[in-house]
């Protein structure tokens, strides 16, 4: 039948283009379809090759003038045919010899390939064999051929590229009919780790928190001081290091900066009044030793990033040392010039590097700072080691480097200290540096002070009288007792720190990051600061240690560190931030940061007004210890609102350097031995949290703000309540005029509050698609489309990125900020919601 079929047909009608497995065997496809006994088939004939190289030359046959096909389509390799005769005969033969070395070296894969290879030439085969009725009226290849169009070489298409650039659209679209068929499923759980339901997480990691590890944290993490750049710091860092490593972190390292430290010398300081001669006296300047069995080492007491000096001068009281203190005693008649100026901590200026700087800025010479009985001593209760409060030898140390000026490494402004690193800067004329020596004090000794001004200057008013027994209250004046302050100090332009750091990389978005962060460095024991902070870091990585262990990944990466300076100026965080700013700015979702966590039993939140709607879920799930209610009804009965961040914290690069939308929180209480050798584990075992248990509900808090972060979904920031922040501050900025005799015509506020309502609708605009988004997302039973995925990444993406647009990156609304132009900062924050919305 098949003879009869070549018969009624010409031999070049009938015979089909052959395939490429044709084309490498010395067979048509025709010829094989009707192998003979004696016939080799083409599968053994592959084989052949695979098995060895061949020569082809003793196996060729010369094609006749009667062959079915030209010699040329099936011609093997062969010495005997010269390829100078034609380029075409060139191209076959480098064809062949390409088949003929691939086939040499096939391996055990390509192997297996050659099955669905043998089973599509079948098909072929089968295909070419088809004799369509109507096959005999088309017309022939060759005719075609002769009839298409001949264009000049010049103009002719280059098939080649127009191929190539076929066979990628094909790609691309294959790829794109794969994604919307969800076939491959964009949130999908892929690699090394699985995502769970999202409300086991949040039970497991509330149940398994454990305050008897915090506690053991706690108390070791109190065993020896640990100044930022010293060994015991060191020490705590390699410690912290390995719990990282044994809770399965991935990329767990140290980090290091080198940046500029002071340091206390011994015999180095020195506070006396020096005249009159009847007058003589000195201060004992250090603290009791805070243990007695045994005794333990402990640090001096000095004041970091403090100006080395050896200064003399009359004595001159000045209140909270405000720049409004320093202004009233101008007004009075006191000439601060060349004087010593004493002031106490807390009151109307809380920064004590800015009571040193408005002291400077008054003419001072050198200034003392010491804790008042009246603000943090036994005015307020019992003192240690009887009571929570400051004992009369404690003293709050602390750093005076200008934060408000400059964040970080002082000699490293805008960039990170990297080890190495050429570039510094001068620490004369630092614009984060004062320009005088100080000491901080007990006030112990400041009662000595105090007493010898009495009838020089004037009497204070009640509101400048603090706390210390026996003592008039006089401000001095240039005929007061000469005081002599001494400071010299050891000073390293290079210091080593270390922070630790460790992540666990998400699914979904690895790339994206919620950083959680406590710092380490402690100016003495530290049990409440940082210790406590810290103790509850290492339960978190605890927990979620475990849930790795049990396969867990969250959608988005989470960052732990242990920040290492951040007693003097925030330094670990500032040049981790600096180091990698950019990244940060992209792929920052949120930082969370615990400082002092438990001093007391009342929790505060300062935040981005984003992390509002998020922190009260967690609080309506948590439970206050003691009172037996939740914390968001312990909130709401308080009328407690979330505070806006300042400053004195590592949340301060994160948020004001790339934008990073931040959260501190704690537990606060009455004021402790703050900074003093006295907040140690024994404090903190006695007076902080005796039994831990508000160290555990704040781990509790902290680790399920991680999650709502690191693994919900959608992203649960809320513009509606940062536009109602906003409209606030210009509430509270339009009753502030009015208190200082502003009045409509001459303080215009009219324009603020209609961007404000803008930015209020636009905000409530972006929030539409999350009902949009969930009724889906539930209505398919908790999965999501890939199209819906995207979107909801993206919508996430524009929520992590909105404050750090609000930055003044490039010279924009800022610095220097007149009234004039907030308008223009709301009309920028409608802007970028109103984009964000209109996008999604």
């Amino acid at each position: 039948m098949v003879n009869e079929k070549q018969s009624n047909h010409a031999p070049e009608d009938s015979l089909p283009i052959p395939t490429y497995e044709e084309a490498i065997t010395s067979r048509s496809s025709s010829s094989r379809n009707f192998l003979g006994p004696s016939d080799i088939s083409h599968d053994a004939e592959r084989q052949g090759l695979l098995g060895s190289r061949r020569s082809f030359e003793n196996d060729f046959d010369a094609p006749s003038e009667n062959s079915t096909r030209s010699s040329l389509d099936i011609l093997p390799l062969s010495g005997r045919i010269s390829p100078e005769s034609s380029t075409d005969g060139l191209h076959r033969e480098m064809i062949q010899l390409e088949v003929q070395d691939s086939d040499a070296n096939v391996d055990l894969g390509r192997a297996r390939g050659s099955r669905f290879s043998k089973h599509f030439t079948n098909l072929t085969h089968s295909l070419s064999s088809i004799n369509l009725p109507f096959r005999q009226w088309l017309p022939s290849s060759d005719y075609i051929r002769a009839r298409m169009l001949h264009f000049p070489e010049q103009l002719r298409p280059n098939w080649i590229l127009v191929g190539r650039i076929f066979a990628l659209l094909l790609v691309l679209s294959l790829a794109y009919l794969l994604f919307v068929s969800d076939i491959f499923n964009v949130g999908r759980e892929r690699g090394d780790g699985e995502t769970y339901n999202p409300e086991a997480v949040r039970s497991y990691v509330q149940g398994h928190i454990d305050e008897t590890y915090i506690r053991q944290n706690s108390e070791h993490l109190t065993m020896f001081d640990h100044m930022a750049g010293t060994e015991g710091s060191f020490v705590l860092a390699k410690w912290v290091e390995g719990l990282f490593n044994a809770a399965k972190l991935e990329r767990v390292r140290l980090e290091r900066f080198d940046v500029y430290l002071n340091y206390p010398k011994e015999g180095g300081r020195r506070v006396a009044i020096v005249e009159p001669a009847d007058m003589a006296w000195e201060a004992l300047i250090e603290e009791k030793s805070a243990y007695s069995d045994p005794a333990r080492e402990q640090t001096l007491v000095f004041h970091g990033h403090s100006r080395a000096g050896n200064v003399t001068g009359p004595l001159v009281y000045a209140n909270y040392g405000s720049r409004e203190d320093f202004k009233r005693l101008k007004d009075q008649g006191v000439d601060l010039k060349g004087s010593i100026a004493i002031v106490r901590y807390h009151g109307t200026q809380g920064d004590r590097a800015l009571k040193v700087k408005a002291a400077e800025m008054a003419g001072s010479v050198g200034c003392i700072i010491y804790s008042d009985p009246a603000d943090d001593g036994f005015r307020l209760g019992k003192v240690y080691p009887d009571g929570r409060y400051m004992p009369s030898d404690g003293v709050q140390r602390g750093a005076v480097s200008l934060m408000s000026w400059v964040v970080g490494d002082v000699l490293s402004s805008g960039f990170a200290s990297l080890p190495g690193a050429r570039i510094r800067n001068s620490k004369v004329s630092n614009p984060g540096l004062t320009s005088i020596p100080s000491i901080p004090l007990a006030w112990r000794d400041a009662q000595k002070l105090l007493q010898a001004v009495t009838g020089h200057g004037q009497k204070v008013p009640d509101s400048w009288k603090g706390g210390i027994e026996d003592v008039e209250w006089w401000t001095g004046d240039q005929s007061s007792p000469i005081v002599h302050l001494m400071n010299f100090q050891d000073e390293e332009e290079r210091q080593p720190i270390y922070n630790v750091v460790g992540k666990i990389t998400g699914l979904e978005q690895p790339e994206k990051s919620v950083i959680v962060g406590n710092h380490r460095d402690a100016w003495c024991f530290g049990a409440t600061d940082p210790g406590s902070g810290t103790a509850v870091l290492l339960e978190v990585v605890r927990i979620f240690g475990e849930l790795r262990r049990l396969g867990w990944r969250p959608l988005r990466s989470i960052e732990f560190a242990s920040w290492d300076g951040e007693e003097y100026n925030l330094i670990g965080s500032t040049e981790h931030v600096e180091a990698r700013l950019d990244d940060i700015r992209q792929n920052g979702i949120a930082y969370l940061n615990v400082e002092s966590a438990v001093s007391g039993t009342e929790f505060k939140a300062a935040a981005s007004p984003l992390f509002e709607k998020a922190l009260l879920q967690v609080l309506d799930r948590t439970t206050d210890p003691v009172a037996n209610k939740t914390l968001r009804s312990i909130w709401n009965e308080k009328k407690s609102k979330l505070q806006g961040l300042g400053a004195g914290s590592d949340y301060v690069a994160f948020q004001d350097l790339a934008g990073t939308s931040s959260i501190d929180i704690s537990f606060g209480g009455p004021p402790y031995p703050y900074h003093s050798c006295y907040d140690n584990f024994e404090w903190m075992r006695k007076y902080g949290d005796t039994d831990f248990k508000y160290h555990k509900t704040l781990a509790q808090i902290w680790a399920l703000l991680i999650l709502e972060m690191a693994d919900t979904r959608l992203l649960p920031f809320d513009f509606n309540a940062y536009a109602r922040a906003v409209r606030g501050y210009v509430e509270d900025l339009d009753l502030y005029a009015q208190t200082k005799g502003a009045t409509k015509q001459n303080f215009v506020l009219k324009p603020l509050y209609q961007a404000v309502a803008e930015f209020a609708k636009n905000a409530n605009d972006f929030h539409e698609w999350d009902p949009t988004w969930a009724e889906v997302f539930y209505a398919q039973g908790e999965v999501e489309s890939n199209v819906m995925a995207i979107k909801r990444m993206s919508h996430n993406t524009r929520m992590a990125n909105f404050e750090t647009n609000l930055l003044d990156v490039d010279g924009g609304v800022g610095g220097g900020l007149s009234l004039a132009r907030y308008p223009e900062l709301i009309a920028r924050l409608t802007d970028i919601i109103a984009t964000r919305s209109g996008t999604v």
